[in-house]
């Protein structure tokens, strides 16, 4: 008989009462079915989508720590206002962390599960905030020779939303695309993609240290959204790039409908033909995939009716495109992990460093330049 495998695991839970409780909770290992694998893991990355459901609407200036330094507890009140947003996870205890990358320990007894055997894989799939993880043999990426857990950690989510991105905007006939946040760890990668293959891209930053950055790693089109000049900035990119589609990382506030006006007014002046009180026929997209401001966003029409402002979501743009494009996606991926989509972290943390209030006050700013990485067999 095989020894059952115990180990901790992250649990994020809201309860009815408002109270946000994080802790730390032993988790059985079932034995691995005939497509599955048990993976140990090594390397999981604290990404601005997993605070979401790490800390839900919680207020998190009210966190408190309790337990012991072995079982951490972290609590904190959700507003009242934000419970209804919450209505669907209430008293449901909930595995964090997107993805991951460990060692292959146990496999089941297909082809594809026996081939990871103590192989090094990059996982996705949820629950990875774990020390062990038992998940389909598909869901795994098997890393090249060479590339540890620490390398292939955050090989789905970043370097797919940004090969995404620009796979998306050759989708649907854009020659160039705008990134906002675009000094994020994401923005640095989307830059190395667009360099390498040849697509302008116009940077919005936030400060002057982030468009030194940005330039420093060859960013041709950077501009600052706190400068004066912010929009007339943009517009000269705009003209000189071409660019109709954008991916919004802000989400709330009006930079989205700035973009549109800016890209409306740089149509204006390189189009030719008749005045239209319509605006231009060039199609225009901007697409939210975060919410760094939870303000609403505010749209200001005036860039004409050939426009667009919609939600883009990894997930579901790699089901849309099928599995052998996804496929073909994750390999240039694993063929790239220490150069092109290479991450760079600034701290490794135990899952129990990471329930700190010292350490979630840093990563839960979402800071450029603050990733961190979970080690759980630290």
């Amino acid at each position: 008989m095989t020894e059952a495998i115990t180990g901790l695991q992250l649990r994020s839970l809201i309860k009815a009462s408002g109270d946000l409780e994080v802790s730390l909770v032993p988790v059985s290992i079932p034995e691995p079915g005939p497509d599955e694998v048990v993976v140990r893991v090594e390397a999981t990355p604290i990404n601005p989508s997993d605070l979401g459901l790490l800390f839900g609407a919680a207020d998190m200036s009210t966190a408190k720590a309790s337990g012991s330094a072995d079982a951490p507890v972290i609590t904190a009140k959700v507003p009242e206002a934000a419970m209804k947003a919450m209505a669907g996870r209430l008293d449901e205890s909930m595995p964090v962390g997107n993805e991951g990358a460990g060692t292959v320990i146990k496999v089941g007894s297909s082809d594809a599960a026996q081939a990871l055997l103590g192989k090094t894989v990059a996982m996705i799939g949820g629950a990875m905030y774990a020390q062990y993880r038992l998940i389909k043999a598909a869901d795994c990426l098997k890393l090249q020779d060479g590339t540890t857990a620490a390398d292939g950690a955050s090989c789905f989510v970043n370097p797919l939303t940004a090969l995404g991105m620009t796979e998306t905007m050759k989708r649907e006939g854009h020659k160039a695309l705008v990134h906002t946040a675009a000094a994020s760890n994401l923005g640095q990668m989307l830059n190395r993609i667009c360099l390498k293959d040849g697509i302008d891209l116009v940077n919005i930053v936030r400060s002057e240290a982030q468009a030194k950055l940005l330039r420093d790693i060859g960013a041709k089109y950077v501009v600052d959204s706190t400068a004066p000049t912010f929009l007339d900035d943009l517009t000269e990119a705009l003209v000189k790039t071409g660019a109709t589609i954008a991916f919004d990382a802000i989400g709330g506030g009006r930079l989205a409908g700035q973009i549109l006006s800016c890209m409306e007014a740089a149509i204006g002046k390189t189009a030719t033909g008749p005045y239209s009180r319509y605006g231009s026929n060039i199609p225009k997209q901007v697409y939210i995939y975060g919410s760094l401001d939870t303000k609403p966003t505010e749209i200001v029409r005036n860039f004409g009716f050939a426009w667009a402002v919609g939600g883009w979501l990894l997930f579901p743009f790699l089901q849309k495109i099928g599995a052998a494009d996804a496929a073909r996606l994750r390999a240039r991926v694993a063929a790239e992990i220490k150069t092109t989509f290479a991450s760079r972290y600034t701290k490794v943390v135990s899952l129990k460093e990471a329930l700190t209030l010292d350490a979630i006050a840093v990563y839960n700013k979402r800071a450029t330049g603050e990733k961190y990485l979970i080690d759980p067999t630290k």
